[in-house]
């Protein structure tokens, strides 16, 4: 029966050059064996500091080794096989948010994307975090929740790229940086009223970018109930600060 994959990964490898984002073996970008190894079960992860009044960030395990050699991929190499298993793994985020706040699994859930920098969508050919959160959103209607990707919010101009910037440099290069435009936040009504709203992000460093996300939403009435990422940096506390 494991004829007909080890066949497809020999033809990608072959007439491809496909090999494994993680360990490189040739074959599918994502190997079986490396796929099995990923985690499945998310937890809390606060950055060090937590901005004030950041709502509870998810992650699936930390940024480093197979979810950080897939991040990249997807969003660097445009590795674009690499959106369903990512997909799964911010879905897995998102599960835990909602089993956590005790959420009915027919309650409607808007995920929504934190945007990315238009002249990055360009450069890039894609939009890796929209993508992501749709795949994630596809993976829960499978299992029978209620859910759906929407692009709700907007980036002002003059954001830089943060690579690079410290945690103060982060926040004030995000500070007021995102919008969610009325017409928008209307259909939102309209369209799923009553419904449970999640941040998502492929990353969570300083927790500025999520902040921002929340602020943004908050700032026209649209509650947050948490955030949800793939993976989180090492620099974190186990508990929030005060808020």
């Amino acid at each position: 029966m494991r004829l007909l994959p080890l066949l497809t990964d020999g033809f990608l490898d072959l007439v491809l050059g496909s090999a494994c984002v993680v360990c490189e073996r040739g074959g599918r970008v994502l190997c079986p064996d490396c796929r099995a190894g990923l985690p499945v079960e998310a937890a809390v992860r606060w950055p060090t500091p937590t901005p004030l009044g950041l709502v509870a960030p998810y992650a699936m395990g930390t940024y480093d080794g197979a979810l950080r050699s897939m991040v990249l991929a997807h969003k660097e190499r445009r590795v674009l096989a690499l959106a369903r298993p990512l997909g799964d793994l911010l879905g897995g985020s998102v599960r835990a948010a909602l089993d956590d706040a005790r959420c009915r699994v027919d309650a409607p859930v808007v995920l929504v994307p934190v945007p990315s920098r238009p002249a990055a969508v360009r450069q890039r050919g894609h939009d890796p975090t929209f993508t992501m959160t749709r795949a994630a959103a596809c993976r829960l209607v499978a299992e029978d929740r209620d859910v759906t990707a929407l692009r709700v919010l907007r980036l002002r101009p003059g954001v830089v790229d943060q690579a690079g910037l410290d945690t103060r440099g982060r926040a004030a290069n995000l500070s007021g940086s995102m919008a969610a435009p009325t017409a928008v936040v209307r259909r939102l009504g309209e369209r799923f009223p009553h419904t449970h709203v999640v941040l998502c992000d492929d990353v969570l460093t300083t927790g500025a970018t999520l902040r921002e996300a929340q602020r943004a939403l908050e700032a026209v009435g649209v509650p947050v109930l948490a955030a949800a990422v793939v993976a989180a940096t090492q620099l974190r506390d186990q508990v929030p600060n005060l808020r």
